[in-house]
């Protein structure tokens, strides 16, 4: 793998700014569902490489409050979609990193959330009823940013996330669900905001996520699975907060990153040769971030948001990323 590769930090402003221009093109409509969750990436990725102005601020909080639904009390991932925990917590962290917060009806945001807590403490995504610790690690998330943390029910919200550990020291997407690098991600960082990390067997998770480098440099999400720069801060984010990122091969991981990029259109790509996106795009600039890649602003790995804007609503939490390298 060449060692001499750099983010292409222009072309991939450029490949953001350009996402939302292509609304005739079919690909564009057919992940409607993820609109607002794409924006919360892209916005993020640009805060981190420096360029958080890259995008029109107003445009972009006009169409974050058109997707509000009345009836719920929450935001969908696009005008006319049904409120979803997901695209509730995207919608939140855009407003706050546009400090756009006073256009939003925290009380009724608060109530929308709380109460798609099951008697179990796990959440489920919406009022249809699927339940995932990604859900639960969203509503914590946002209960924590909106400073009304102290509603939640905590004792029932960690109790749920401790029966989902497993041997491996991981964690599942629901009880008994095999351990998956994602969800070690949302249980420890859900951990981390409501201060109970002692649920986590550190060394046990710990020696896992360090088996999850592949020897290409790559991380994968769960055992026999193939790299994947997503996992780059999935893995990262858990060990960051656990204070282990010496337990991987940063080097290597930093060129499998910088491989993935689309040299000519700008983006990341799961892995090289395949197709960016901007998911793989956030989640990349993410990873390279907490490894101390030069140029690139600190990410908090608890909220994925820049770290300055935690620190500010006095959240932060004890996580270390690697030194930041110079230029």
């Amino acid at each position: 793998m060449a060692q001499n590769l750099k983010l292409l930090v222009p072309l991939h402003v450029s490949y953001i700014q350009n996402l939302g221009k292509s609304q005739d093109e079919l690909a564009y409509h057919l992940t409607a569902h993820l609109r607002m969750n794409a924006i919360y990436w892209g916005l993020t990725a640009l805060y981190i490489m420096g360029h958080q102005g890259a995008l029109d601020r107003e445009e972009m909080i006009e169409f974050v409050m058109s997707c509000w639904d009345e009836e719920a009390g929450g935001f969908g991932a696009h005008p006319d979609h049904d409120a979803h925990i997901l695209s509730t917590l995207s919608a939140i962290q855009i407003l706050i990193m546009q400090d756009a917060l006073d256009r939003l009806d925290v009380d009724r945001v608060v109530k929308f959330i709380l109460s798609l807590q099951q008697p179990s403490g796990v959440f489920s995504g919406d009022s249809f009823g699927e339940v995932d610790t990604r859900f639960l690690y969203c509503a914590v998330n946002a209960l924590s940013l909106l400073g009304r943390l102290s509603e939640l029910d905590v004792e029932r919200t960690v109790s749920y996330i401790r029966e989902c550990r497993n041997y491996d020291g991981g964690f599942g997407a629901t009880i008994g669900a095999e351990s998956h690098a994602a969800q070690v991600f949302v249980c420890v960082a859900a951990l981390a905001i409501l201060d109970r990390l002692d649920v986590v067997d550190q060394q046990t998770l710990c020696w896992w996520l360090s088996e999850r480098q592949l020897p290409n440099g790559g991380l994968n999400g769960r055992p026999e699975k193939l790299e994947d720069v997503c996992y780059s801060f999935w893995v990262l984010s858990a060990l960051s907060i656990l204070n282990k990122m010496t337990w991987i091969d940063s080097e290597k991981l930093v060129s499998f990153i910088l491989s993935a990029q689309d040299p000519e259109s700008g983006g990341i790509a799961d892995r090289p040769g395949d197709m960016a996106d901007v998911f793989h795009t956030q989640f990349g600039v993410a990873g390279l971030s907490l490894l101390g890649y030069p140029g690139l602003v600190d990410l908090d790995p608890v909220y994925c948001m820049p770290a300055s804007i935690i620190e500010a609503r006095g959240l932060r939490k004890g996580w270390k990323s690697l030194p930041r390298k110079s230029l």
